[in-house]
């Protein structure tokens, strides 16, 4: 069975492994530079970086975004629906059990699935490990566009490290559970997209910053730390946290209570000079302070350690649920 499901998968690990290689290669062609450039310059050398580098961060950063629910799309999905399809499995199931002949399949391609994924992530990773670094060290910094997101940024950190590895994982046997109990190839592509992302997304911007708790610091608002007032008059401050993820914040009055910032606020950056800052001194003295809730730079690894194993556990139990379904359900 091993061999069987391997010469399936061949072509198409091929391709995938080829498209990786391909990129690694012109990674691993132009990391030293990068890393050349931030030695060289420190912090300032995103002002060094040319448009092959700015490319090669978008096609990284993409590549590894996208490549779980590609898995789950075009080798999860169609896995066992296919077989069914065609009728092959009854073949097979004269040949093996119902649960080996799953396990096999579940485990050899979801093995390549990972490591394709795994090699994808290190490789983007490391290549970007020296503008990470000056990110966080520039935190907050205009002027510099797309660069200007920290590893914790929901965009980014789904592209580091090793959670790639457990959303791939996840994506695949999820495109296996849709086709087991649908058992329409298309229809279930197309499932497993939809769900896949609407997952994503909500771990990125509701489930993730609950698993640990923020910290919290009340800064008086500033000309140097204010960065957005908008159109409902509320504020938005920068904090002297390198690279952090800011979660929340608000405007509080003397008492410590939530309030809405008084409303001649909004002239105050538009002021020059001393009037300026007379203004931001004026709101000091009443009182007002920003209070922000925030996850700092270095919590990075322990969300990404324990992010990974909620999507590995959720794997596991989707795969146990697929062969449940196999030896009840699917004649």
């Amino acid at each position: 069975m091993i061999w069987l499901t391997w010469r399936q998968l061949r072509t198409q690990a091929a391709v995938v492994f080829g498209a990786v290689a391909v990129l690694a290669a012109l990674l691993l062609a132009t990391g030293p530079r990068i890393a050349h450039l931030y030695h060289a310059h420190g912090r300032a050398f995103l002002d060094e970086l040319g448009r092959t580098e700015s490319g090669l961060y978008l096609i990284g950063t993409f590549a590894v975004l996208f490549a779980p629910a590609l898995i789950g799309t075009f080798w999860g999905a169609p896995l066992v629906t296919r077989e069914l399809d065609a009728g092959t499995h009854r073949l097979a199931w004269t040949l093996t059990t119902r649960t080996r002949w799953l396990l096999v399949k579940l485990g050899v391609v979801g093995l390549v699935a990972i490591a394709a994924t795994g090699l994808l992530s290190l490789v983007v990773t490391w290549w970007n490990g020296p503008i990470d670094a000056a990110i966080a060290r520039n935190s907050g910094a205009p002027g510099h566009g797309v660069f200007l997101l920290p590893r914790l940024h929901a965009l980014v950190f789904d592209t580091r490290g090793v959670v790639p590895i457990g959303y791939a994982a996840f994506a695949f046997v999820l495109g296996v559970t849709i086709g087991v109990v649908i058992r329409r190839t298309l229809p279930a592509m197309a499932l497993l997209l939809a769900l896949f992302t609407v997952v994503q997304v909500t771990m990125a911007l509701e489930a993730r910053s609950h698993l640990l708790p923020p910290d919290h610091v009340t800064t008086t608002i500033t000309s140097a730390n204010l960065m957005l007032i908008d159109i409902s008059g509320n504020l938005t401050v920068r904090i002297d946290e390198p690279g952090a993820w800011i979660v929340s914040q608000h405007t509080v009055d003397a008492a410590g209570q939530a309030v809405s910032p008084p409303s001649w606020v909004g002239k105050c950056p538009l002021e020059t000079g001393q009037a300026s800052q007379t203004c931001f001194d004026r709101l000091t003295a009443l009182g007002y302070r920003q209070r922000v809730a925030y996850h700092p730079a270095g919590r990075f690894w322990t969300f990404q350690w324990e992010e990974t194993a909620i999507y590995l556990v959720a794997a596991l139990c989707l795969a146990g649920f697929c062969v449940r379904w196999i030896r009840r359900r699917v004649s």
